[in-house]
Formats: structure tokens, C-alpha cells, sequence
């Protein structure tokens, strides 16, 4: 998969180093990855949350922090929509990010 954008993560965990580890192995396993539907992600993502038009909430990193992305199937681009802590996550509508 094409991981759009990786600055955005670099970002977070230049702010927050202790998400720096969780969120590289997360990326690098979404490169990987050929996901073609969400049954996929399921299959590695237990705790993965999947939501309207597409859009997947990981939990990083024991669930310290929450990762929203948006997933186009067909042409193999993930999105990365919002990366913040589990409270910021709170305070958001992961449909509208």
C-alpha cells in the first residue's frame, strides 16, 4: 500500500518520541501490506475500528494512541487522516478528520 503521508507520523512522534517505534512498525507493515478489503486489516488488526467511507482507527501502541486513516482498496493508497493521543481522539469526530 502507498502510505500518504508518513511527515504526518514523522511529525507526531518527532512530539511524542515514545509513539516513534509503534508508529514505524505500523508503517512499514502497511506498506507491505495488499489490503482489498477490511477482512485484511482484520486478519493483523484485531482491534482495528472501521468506520464510514473507508476509514480504519488503529490502536498504537497499546492503544496510547489512535491512528485514522482513509483506505481507497482499489488503487492502494492509505491516508493517513488524524494521529493524536487516545483523550484527542476523544474530543474529535473520526467521520469529519
Amino acid at each position: 500500500m502507498n502510505v500518504i503521508s508518513k511527515r504526518t507520523l514523522v511529525k507526531f512522534y518527532m512530539q511524542n518520541p515514545q509513539a516513534k517505534i509503534a508508529l514505524e512498525v505500523w508503517h512499514s507493515n502497511a506498506r507491505k501490506a495488499e489490503w482489498k478489503t477490511p477482512d485484511d486489516i482484520k486478519r493483523v488488526y484485531s482491534t482495528a475500528s472501521f468506520l464510514s467511507d473507508n476509514r480504519v482507527v488503529f490502536n498504537i501502541k497499546g492503544n496510547d494512541y489512535r491512528l485514522i486513516v482513509h483506505i481507497d482498496y482499489s488503487r492502494k493508497i492509505v491516508r493517513v487522516k488524524f494521529i493524536g493521543t487516545h483523550s484527542q481522539y476523544d474530543k474529535i469526530n473520526a467521520e469529519d478528520v
